[in-house]
């Protein structure tokens, strides 16, 4: 007897559909009250150790496993598949070749599931990717975990259903009609949830370095904060997020596919609010930018749509800093393997902190200096020049005075500064319109010839800043990107020598901060 059930498989963010397909042939002699059970299509282990999570699941939900010669073929059979998400749909091909279900075919039916012993279905990484999939399919219904049941219904025109245990599986493929679906509202959950617990109304003096911020998340711009200890640059960092434009429900979407399949989904399903992520410094590239036989998504990718925080950035080992090279150019991250090539999407902001010297008091008013020349440039040796270029705002992030410290003064909050980013976001959606880009941080030469030309009188400014502090081609770019995004946040159409001038103070490291 022959039964034929779907499921999928995960690579990457994105899923394939995989035909299951489960012969009984009755075994001849003797060996008749033995069970053989062959799982082929290139299984990789836990695939084939689900033949005995399978047994005994069936058996103990009540049901009859087969003293048959069992086929297991998971197709197309040059693909590789791996993980326990097969677990639900080999029983369910076992039991209706087996002739304990009332439904001859389940072609329009996906199910996914890993299975415990006592029949319980287990959560499953990538769920939302495989609804993805299943809906452009054309299939009308995905049975799975309940578990990743909110993740998978936010994908519409699917009929989801979450299930427990293997019983249920059975008696809702044996109900005609299937019973109601669950239902959400995807666009209600973002408006309801989309909110932070931190504020920058929090945060105590340091003016220049909120105004460095509000521009960097204006424009997209990856930022460095250099300041000593205690300064506050991990409070600043923290709070960028929340003044970051709301994450739109296809931004949440291809975030939540990521996290779904490197397994960091929650109860709510889909992500809310913008992602931060911030790896200790002891990462490796491979957890930085994603890895392993069958890659899967690193920190950047898991930061996609929201901001990768790198605190003490000369702490991270030379190669995994360089590794961020192609990320922050192409905003995605393309992974080869002998089997595949894999890409995953990268395209975040980058907040990195760090301290002016290793001892962190280089330059400061209040605190001496332990550090010697050679080991200052040691320190600072650990970030490469092309990196370095491609980091758009550098801030000084001073002490805070105890006076500052101790006003009772309320500072202006998140709410206040995410107006007016939207603001400058809303020019920038407009003016790029048909573009690949959304905002100011992502044009290209030719939209920055297009976009930023500039006066006789700011281009000489602009050529002398660069002639005096030896600039690069790179970091002529950057400067009129920053400058573009001052002059939106102003309301301003021209890019004048007020920008200008304030773009070029946003390169200090460029400037010989420690000279």
């Amino acid at each position: 007897m022959l039964f034929k059930t779907l499921s999928a498989a995960v690579y990457g963010i994105d899923a394939e559909l995989v035909e299951v397909e489960v012969d009984l042939t009755p075994r001849s002699g003797d060996s008749q009250s033995e069970t053989y059970v062959t799982v082929v299509g290139l299984p990789d282990l836990a695939v084939r150790e689900s033949r005995e999570r399978i047994r005994a699941a069936i058996t103990n939900c009540g049901f009859f496993f087969p003293v048959h010669k069992t086929t297991i073929n998971l197709a197309p059979a040059d693909v590789k598949k791996e993980g326990s998400a097969f677990d639900l749909p080999i029983a369910v091909g076992i039991l209706g070749a087996n002739r304990d279900l009332q439904r001859e075919n389940l072609e329009e039916v996906l199910l996914i599931g890993e299975l415990a012993l006592d029949g319980r279905v287990r959560p499953v990484r990538g769920a939302l990717a495989i609804a993805v999939a299943a809906k452009r399919r054309g299939l009308k219904r995905l049975l799975l975990p309940a578990e990743n049941a909110r993740e998978a219904a936010v994908v519409s025109g699917l009929d989801v259903y979450p299930v427990k245990d293997l019983r249920e599986v059975v008696t809702l493929l044996n109900s005609d009609p299937f019973s109601a679906p669950m239902r959400i509202d995807p666009e209600g959950m973002l408006s309801a949830a989309d909110k932070y617990p931190v504020d920058f109304r929090e945060v105590r003096g340091q003016m220049s370095a909120k105004r460095a911020i509000e521009i960097a998340t204006a424009g997209g711009h990856n930022i460095l904060m250099i300041g000593p200890p205690g300064s506050g640059k991990t409070m600043l960092a923290k709070r960028i997020p929340s003044i970051l434009p709301s994450i739109t429900f296809e931004e949440a979407l291809e975030t939540t596919k990521i996290h779904s399949v490197a397994g960091f989904t929650d109860a709510r399903g889909l992500l809310t609010t913008r992602p931060f992520r911030s790896p200790h410094h002891t990462i490796s590239d491979a957890g930085l930018i994603g890895g392993g036989s069958i890659p899967r998504p690193g920190e950047v990718s898991l930061a996609h749509h929201g901001v990768l925080f790198l605190d003490e950035l000369p702490e991270f080992e030379r190669n995994v800093l360089e590794v961020l090279r192609q990320p922050l150019e192409d905003q995605k991250v393309t992974i080869s393997r002998a089997s595949m090539s894999l890409t995953f999407p990268a395209s975040f902001m980058l907040v990195a902190a760090m301290n002016p010297c290793p001892c962190g008091y280089f330059n400061d008013p209040t605190r001496h200096c332990k550090c010697t020349p050679p080991q200052i440039q040691r320190y600072i040796s650990k970030i490469s020049g092309p990196l370095l270029d491609r980091i758009d705002i550098h801030i000084d992030v001073p002490a805070v005075k105890v006076s500052e410290l101790s006003a009772q003064e309320a500072t202006e909050g998140s709410a206040e500064i995410r107006e007016r980013v939207g603001r400058a976001r809303k020019l920038q959606q407009e003016r790029f319109v048909g573009e690949p880009v959304y905002c100011n941080a992502q044009m290209t030469s030719r939209l920055i010839r297009k976009h930023c030309q500039l006066g006789s009188g700011t281009q000489t400014l602009l050529e002398r800043a660069i002639t005096k502090w030896g600039l690069s081609a790179r970091a002529y770019d950057r400067i009129l990107k920053v400058s573009r995004t001052i002059a939106d946040l102003a309301g301003k159409e021209q890019i004048a020598e007020p920008h200008i001038s304030e773009a070029v103070q946003y390169r200090t490291l460029d400037r010989n901060f420690w000279s």
